[in-house]
């Protein structure tokens, strides 16, 4: 038993140095946005339930270098912003899975046919995802744009003066009022990580649980059972955390202890896009049917490109091996952040009711 317990402090340890900067980043470019982008877009380009919105919300999504965990309050945000169910599901795939410094490291370590196929394919699931949510979740119907937005309802620009806007029966377009970097950081680590601190919490730890059960002789595991690899790989990667980058030096070493490369594209596919938090944070967003579509759309399409991968690379003649490199860094900005992430967390979990609230254009009292 304290084996045991040791080894799951020491998970929970390395879980929240690896992830703890990417969450602050996350809500520090969530509270920037809040601030930065113009009234209504997001509810223009990404609020409604047709096609162009969760190609919009893809496309977006790809070369932002966030991770499964710091795109939490990202997509929280547009969320609130109006973002359509479907759309907001687009974005919590595509942008964990790539990333400009994913796309870069993918490169260097695999070469260009592995990231390419990883980039479009990333794309294609996301859609597929945002597409089936459209078509199967039924949301609750919204105003025109050009109508008096509800209490629930945010933008990513900052609150207007209430004079200003309710008041003067306008419809939430009125001139913004001046970049406020303390209304940013408001936003970002009070309003959005107050949403997801119960379940980061609960995810951090059930997260670290789960690696602990993982047995360190995985490779060998896997290359006994190669069709069952696939499998074994998706298994593991749903609940784990793990970023787009942080998973290339994993997947080099699957496929070097002799795993089929598409096993280990499944990993670097269902892997950054989804984990415990994650599960959790969707769950409470969007609902438990948007969540079935979320998880199985990551699982079926990341297992079927995995196999296509293996197919079309052995055809193909790529080798893979000779260009893989791996590397690790670890430093005094990842404990950091790790510390704050805690004080952050367990202040949101102990007092709740104190959390101040951040009101919206229009809000009605």
């Amino acid at each position: 038993m304290p084996d045991l317990l040791t080894a799951f402090a020491t998970a929970l340890y390395d879980l929240s140095n690896d992830m703890a900067v990417y969450i602050l980043i996350g809500l520090f470019f969530a509270g920037i946005l809040h601030e930065l982008v113009p009234t209504g877009f997001i509810e223009r380009h990404l609020g409604r339930d047709n096609v162009a919105s969760v190609l919009k919300a893809t496309l977006f999504g790809v070369p932002l270098p966030v991770c499964s965990c710091g795109v939490i309050p990202l997509a929280t945000a547009i969320k609130k912003s109006g973002a359509s169910n479907g759309a907001t599901l687009s974005f919590l795939i595509s942008t964990p899975i790539t990333g400009v410094d994913s796309i870069l490291a993918t490169f260097g370590m695999f070469g260009w046919a592995f990231t390419l196929y990883r980039i479009v394919t990333s794309m294609i699931i996301a859609t597929v995802a945002g597409i089936l949510n459209n078509f199967l979740v039924t949301e609750a119907p919204k105003p025109a744009f050009s109508a008096v937005k509800p209490a629930a309802s945010f933008s990513f620009q900052a609150a207007a003066p209430k004079e200003s806007c309710c008041s003067s029966g306008c419809e939430c377009d009125a001139p913004s009022p001046k970049f406020s970097f303390r209304a940013a950081m408001r936003y970002g680590f009070v309003t959005l990580f107050g949403d997801i601190a119960k379940p980061l919490f609960w995810g951090l730890l059930i997260g670290a649980a789960i690696t602990v059960a993982v047995p360190d002789d995985l490779s060998s595991l896997l290359g006994s059972y190669p069709w069952l690899g696939y499998l074994i790989v998706v298994a593991i990667a749903v609940p784990m955390y793990v970023c787009a980058t942080a998973s290339l030096p994993i997947a080099a070493s699957l496929i070097l202890a002799g795993v089929a490369p598409g096993a280990a594209f499944v990993f670097l596919s269902a892997g950054p896009a989804t984990n415990t938090v994650t599960i959790g944070v969707v769950k409470k967003m969007l609902g438990t049917r948007s969540l079935m579509i979320y998880l199985g759309t990551i699982v079926i399409g990341s297992v079927l490109f995995g196999i296509g991968m293996d197919f079309l690379f052995t055809a193909a003649d790529i080798d893979l091996k000779g260009f893989l490199t791996a590397h690790e860094e670890t430093g005094p900005v990842a404990l950091g952040s790790a510390v704050v992430m805690w004080l952050l967390l367990l202040y949101f979990i102990a007092s709740p009711y104190l959390r101040p609230k951040t009101p919206g254009c229009c809000e009605m009292s």
